[in-house]
Order: C-alpha cells, then sequence, then structure tokens
C-alpha cells in the first residue's frame, strides 16, 4: 500500500531477470537483473507507451564537407551519430553491425550535386545479399536527392553500408548535411 517499488524476480543459473512497477517514475518494466531500475529491456508508461531503450536503432548524418565521389564504388560517408542506441554503428566505417540474427529495416538519403552523367546506382551493401536501385540523377541539374530502402535478413555480426557511384562522371559531389543513413531491428 505505500510509495515503493513491486516487482516480480526471476533467479537464472547465471542471469536474473525482474518485472514490475518502478515507483520512480511509475512505469512498468522488464529487465536484466534482481532490482528495479537497473537495466530496462521493456518500459511501459501510464500513458501505455511501450519502448525497447536497448533495442537496435540508429541514424548517422554527413559530416560537414562535402564528399568527392568517382566512377568507382564509393561508400557515403555517414560519419556523425546522431543516436545510436545499441552502440551497433561505426561512425569511422560508415558500417552498422547487426547485434542478433533478426530483420532490419535500412534507409539511406542524400542529396548530391554537379554531376553529368544521367543516372547514381544506390547500394546498400551487406554481408549476405546487396540492394542496389538505379536512380535518374537529372543529367546536367545542380541538385538531386537519392533514396533507397529494404528490410534486410542479417545475421548476428552481418554489416551493411551504403556505397554509390556512376557510369561516367568522375567529379560530382554527395552535399554535406544532406542526407541520413538510418535502420532499426524489426522482427
Amino acid at each position: 500500500a505505500g510509495a515503493e517499488d513491486t516487482k516480480i524476480v526471476f533467479d537464472g543459473n547465471a542471469q536474473d531477470y525482474h518485472i514490475g512497477l518502478d515507483d520512480t517514475d511509475d512505469d512498468f518494466k522488464i529487465g536484466l537483473g534482481s532490482s528495479l531500475g537497473t537495466t530496462a529491456h521493456i518500459i511501459c508508461d501510464e500513458a501505455g507507451h511501450v519502448t525497447m531503450p536497448l533495442q537496435s536503432c540508429f541514424c548517422a548524418t554527413m559530416h560537414g564537407s562535402d564528399q568527392n565521389i568517382d566512377t568507382n564504388n564509393n561508400t557515403v560517408q555517414y560519419s556523425v551519430e546522431r543516436f545510436d542506441l545499441n552502440a551497433d554503428y561505426n561512425a569511422g566505417s560508415y558500417t552498422f553491425t547487426a547485434p542478433v540474427t533478426g530483420k532490419y529495416l535500412i534507409s539511406a538519403m542524400f542529396s548530391h550535386q554537379d554531376i553529368a552523367d544521367n543516372y547514381v546506382r544506390v547500394g546498400l551493401v551487406s554481408s549476405n545479399k546487396s540492394y542496389y536501385t538505379i536512380q535518374e540523377a537529372g543529367e546536367n541539374t545542380p541538385f538531386n536527392t537519392m533514396q533507397s530502402h529494404a528490410v534486410i535478413d542479417m545475421d548476428a555480426s552481418d554489416t551493411v553500408y551504403v556505397e554509390v557511384n556512376s557510369e561516367n562522371d568522375s567529379d560530382w559531389n554527395i552535399r554535406a548535411g544532406e542526407g541520413q543513413f538510418s535502420g532499426h531491428l524489426v522482427a
């Protein structure tokens, strides 16, 4: 009847889990450990909103300089993490690594300028299968936006990054600050 945490603890051989009401914020929590307020895996607030603060989810953007692209396959340099809930994105290699086997929704978007060729190939390059789209670049137009999205079947430790190229244009730019690379575990 008092204001206190109410919980059930599941005492495992090597790991404990808890489920209960955390009186600190009046949220219903399921998590790791024997005490509420430790590592919450699923949280339901009083309004019914369910969050999973450790669920794999990331979003990265580009740094402050345009990225020059040539006719080779070029990795798009999404080097600024906006958020990374489970620390699965590497801003140095521009690569997401799946922490668990599952289906991941992966999206990429960027703007380009100064392309003279008439198409750009955008790829979500993953360990198991790569997903390419060829998009009209708007020959001799100053700016265009490219997008690519896929639900990708990934095993634990599989990776994915964004790759672009054009057939003939050896000197065009991906505009800084005008795109993002994001993804999250769907199932």
